[in-house]
């Protein structure tokens, strides 16, 4: 509603601090992820989420910023079996990610076998809690349905998950479905408009390929919105 809109980020840096940089494209060279990192540093990104096999090089090139390193795991479908994400989730904790995004799994849960789900996101949790670590399920998939959602919502609930990451047109979906507490984060956000339309709607995080261009946006618009100085 609208009287439940989120205040709009106060400045660049809160701004900043909301996105999430996914460097998970399988062509990307080790290269290209370093460019990448290094560019999340000098935005003063929150969080660089990578693939797996990058971990300590996102640790090491993060090293001493406030940008948080994370990874995905699962990924992209979530068909991996629940022994392996969680081997997958502790090797990733002791390398040093702080946050692991654990895709959900879509042949699980298009095939309604929800304990299943509700059970791997239990035992996720708990391994990412037990290392002090942020836990992000994503449900972001073309393949699940409004209902298939909203379950994985209460799944995600139930086992305090920190943060759900779906598409920008689930966000009003999921922030009624999910606890105050429990954050989202939409996947694809192009611009500030956007932005912060979703943040009004509930959305606390964003993964954002486009970090650059939508901070630059938001430092034009904030220059321009000062008001001229005269000189005595």
């Amino acid at each position: 509603m609208e009287s439940d809109a989120r205040p709009a980020p106060a400045s660049y840096k809160e701004l900043a601090s909301l996105l999430d940089v996914p460097i998970t494209a399988p062509e990307l060279t080790t290269a290209q992820v370093v460019e990448l990192l290094e560019a999340a540093k000098r935005y003063g990104i929150g969080c660089a989420t990578v693939r797996p096999c990058d971990i300590d090089v996102a640790v090491r090139a993060l090293g001493g910023s406030t940008v948080r390193p994370g990874a995905v795991a699962g990924f992209p479908h979530g068909s991996s079996s629940t022994g392996v994400k969680l081997y997958e989730i502790r090797d990733l904790l002791r390398r040093g990610a702080v946050e692991i995004e654990m895709v959900a799994s879509i042949p699980k849960l298009v095939s309604r076998e929800f304990p299943y789900v509700q059970t791997e996101f239990l035992q996720a949790a708990e391994a990412c809690h037990r290392e002090h670590a942020l836990l992000k399920v994503a449900i972001d998939s073309p393949y699940l349905n409004e209902e298939m959602k909203i379950v994985a919502c209460r799944c995600a609930e139930r086992a305090e998950v920190d943060v759900v990451k779906g598409v920008a047109d689930d966000v009003a979906l999921l922030r009624k479905h999910l606890p105050e507490e429990t954050g989202i984060e939409a996947a694809g956000a192009e611009g500030v408009e956007q932005l912060l339309a979703l943040h009004a709607a509930g959305c606390t995080r964003f993964s954002a390929g486009a970090f650059g261009r939508i901070l630059d946006e938001w430092k034009a618009r904030a220059a321009a919105e000062q008001p001229e100085t005269t000189e005595r």
